[in-house]
């Protein structure tokens, strides 16, 4: 390979990385720079410093542990612009109090909404978690993790659509 090719080469592959970094760092995804780097507005609904105060809380906690009734849910088929939304009920089954901390989501086309007080030993709560088809045709599977003090402090639930 001459040396004009690898110059060549070589440029389009910095202006590429280039241009990955800026749209990353520009906010043009606000949630997917939150939950990859903790910075912006929650999609929880709390601010950065609220969110900061509750893993803090959270993690102080005695570990208890949570029992979904439903990790997955399948909607079918929906069209495109339809907002849909599920709640995932799940049970406090260990002996201390249960504090979910946060959720966060996988897609900014999710919001995830949830109780900011702690589920007694015993009590129910629930995540409720609204997807908006607008613009995403096709098989869709989204994600959410949401964070507490149980044994197993991030648990994944989700959702499965075919978007029309």
């Amino acid at each position: 390979m001459n040396a004009q090719i690898k110059t060549v080469l070589l440029t389009i592959l910095t202006l590429s990385v280039f241009v990955i970094a800026i749209v990353e760092l520009s906010g043009v995804s606000k949630n997917a720079l939150f939950n990859k780097y903790g910075i912006g507005s929650s999609p929880n609904g709390l601010t950065d410093s609220e969110a900061i105060t509750r893993d803090s809380t959270a993690a102080k906690m005695p570990k208890t542990s949570i029992e979904f009734y439903e990790t997955m849910h399948d909607f079918g088929k929906i069209k495109d612009g339809d907002k849909v939304r599920h709640t995932y009920k799940f049970k406090n089954t260990g002996a201390n109090p249960l504090l979910v901390s946060k959720v966060t989501v996988s897609c900014g086309c999710t919001t995830p909404s949830f109780s900011k007080e702690p589920i007694a030993p015993g009590a129910e709560g629930e995540i409720v978690v609204e997807f908006n088809s607008s613009g995403k045709k096709g098989m869709q599977e989204k994600h959410a993790i949401v964070h507490s003090n149980a044994q197993m402090d991030a648990m994944s639930i989700g959702f499965k659509a075919e978007v029309q």
